[in-house]
């Protein structure tokens, strides 16, 4: 049901969503009746659309997102004050395999220009990344960056990107581990035509250590500098960088297979439309892009609970099953470990949002994942080394997931929001708004407009035009709003002792 007012996503579903602010006393068309709306209700948020007695399943998407915890009538508001998560303790898993019909492949002969490495990675962008190994040298890095933007500059040179983080020393257990690994993913990433390493010369993470976390690497491609040792960092430095740079320009774009990409899927300050619009476009895009060879991948776990068995039916075998159910419920134990609860409602902001549950946040964020079958698990900084759907081991949080999808391997991420953000990841971070309104808005912020859903567009087309849109950015003919106002961070996950 769609009749401009609200929308019903699934027949079996009891509440609809307003597709834009509400009055009281609205007639709601349904079927052959009317509903009249008992209060306002916001654009977004749900409507009861029969009278549900306490203690009925919530039903949207099909499945239950919740429970009321008082009698609700016909065309009340459905949120925070009268309906509560269905979720609680531990659950126990068998694997049921169920296949998905999955659209057929329309863009499998696509191509982009791109930039093949030496070692049989592709780039979208041709950068010198500077990592540091230890946050002391921050300013160090930043400094060196700008001068390499300033004296540096070829057609087939995309600029020198550093990437600011407070770790590196005085870390024990898994927090070194943690940072060592993602700095190892950066400086292997194909984005990076070529990386300089500063090591600040007394770190827990100092060069000669780190150099066993990052493994073979191209000496022509990867220089280090131990800034401690170095009688002017800067001179040095900037000899570094013109060695890069000779050796980066040797790159040109050349013809590549839409395979080649690897694109990382993530979601962030949802609202009533992310389950609607954004996320099942970039799923329908997923699907789409594996069909053709590629490669994605979702992380999120928390935003998995509640809908984690949708994605173990979808597991390849046995064995990725059990990868899934150590995935989610390890994750569950990080929880419980520091005494906090396990399906902890959405934030202030999905909630402002329409967005009441962690199951119906769930249900609503894997849909990026679309219906392809999972490949394989990764853990937290591991790279990829398959082709199809991957499920990483990461936060929600915005920042930290989507600098671990960048460290897997992924070219660009996709970011839906209908609440908006400025912030982007290392890598091309394409934000999508769920709502028009949003992407009228925010036009420094929001780089592409999944609300042509609600406005009329088919997902086919708009699928189709997304896929263009891709095609161009990752053969460097646009840029995303992240790159064009130097939006580019990280954060890396935190578990342990700092000294």
């Amino acid at each position: 049901m769609n009749n401009q007012s609200v929308i019903l996503i699934h027949p079996m579903d009891n509440v609809a969503i307003a597709l834009s602010d509400l009055p009281q006393g609205f007639l709601l068309p349904l079927g052959d009746t009317e509903i009249m709306l008992q209060e306002n209700v916001q654009r977004g948020h749900k409507i009861a659309i029969t009278a549900l007695a306490k203690d009925t399943h919530i039903m949207k998407y099909g499945f239950p997102i919740g429970h009321a915890t008082e009698a609700i009538a016909a065309g009340s508001w459905v949120h925070s004050h009268n309906m509560k998560t269905n979720l609680a303790g531990e659950l126990s898993y068998e694997f049921t395999p169920k296949a998905h019909a999955v659209a057929a492949a329309r863009h499998a002969n696509r191509t982009f220009k791109g930039y093949r490495r030496t070692d049989g990675q592709v780039g979208v962008r041709n950068e010198i990344w500077i990592i540091n190994t230890v946050g002391c040298i921050n300013k160090v890095a930043e400094n060196l960056a700008k001068l390499g933007n300033q004296l540096l500059s070829a057609d087939n040179f995309d600029g020198v990107q550093h990437f600011a983080h407070p770790y590196g020393c005085s870390q024990l257990g898994d927090d070194l581990t943690y940072t060592q690994k993602i700095l190892a993913d950066f400086i292997h990433h194909p984005n990076a035509g070529a990386v300089i390493v500063l090591g600040l010369g007394c770190e827990n993470n100092y060069i000669d250590l780190f150099k066993t976390v990052i493994g073979n690497y191209d000496e022509n491609r990867v220089a280090f500098l131990n800034v401690q040792e170095a009688a002017d960092e800067m001179e040095e430095g900037q000899q570094l960088l013109e060695q890069a740079f000779a050796y980066v320009t040797t790159f040109e774009r050349q013809e590549l297979p839409i395979s080649e990409l690897k694109i990382g899927l993530k979601c962030g300050g949802s609202d009533g439309f992310s389950g609607i619009t954004a996320n099942p476009m970039i799923g329908a895009f997923s699907d789409q892009l594996i069909a053709a060879g590629g490669a994605t991948v979702l992380t999120e776990v928390p935003e998995m609970f509640g809908a984690e068995q949708i994605l173990m039916e979808r597991a390849k075998d046995q064995t990725v099953f059990k990868d899934i159910v150590q995935l989610v419920n390890n994750f569950k134990q990080y929880f419980i470990k520091y005494n906090q609860p396990v399906y902890e409602n959405p934030s202030p902001g999905n909630k402002a949002g329409g967005i009441t549950t962690l199951e119906e946040k769930s249900l609503g964020c894997i849909q990026k994942g679309g219906f392809q079958e999972v490949k394989e698990v990764l853990d937290y900084g591991d790279r990829m080394s398959t082709k199809g759907l991957h499920l990483l081991n990461g936060p929600g949080n915005d920042l930290v997931s989507t600098t671990a999808l960048a460290s897997t391997g992924c070219q660009i991420v996709l970011f839906s929001t209908g609440r908006g953000t400025p912030f982007g990841g290392p890598t091309p971070t394409v934000k999508i708004s769920t709502n028009t309104p949003l992407y009228e808005r925010k036009k420094n912020w929001i780089d592409f407009n999944a609300g042509q859903l609600v406005d009329g567009k088919s997902m086919d087309a708009l699928v189709d035009e997304f896929v263009d849109y891709i095609l161009a950015l990752a053969s460097g003919e646009i840029q995303t709003n992240n790159e064009k106002f130097g939006y580019k961070e990280i954060a890396i996950f935190k578990d342990g002792v700092t000294m």
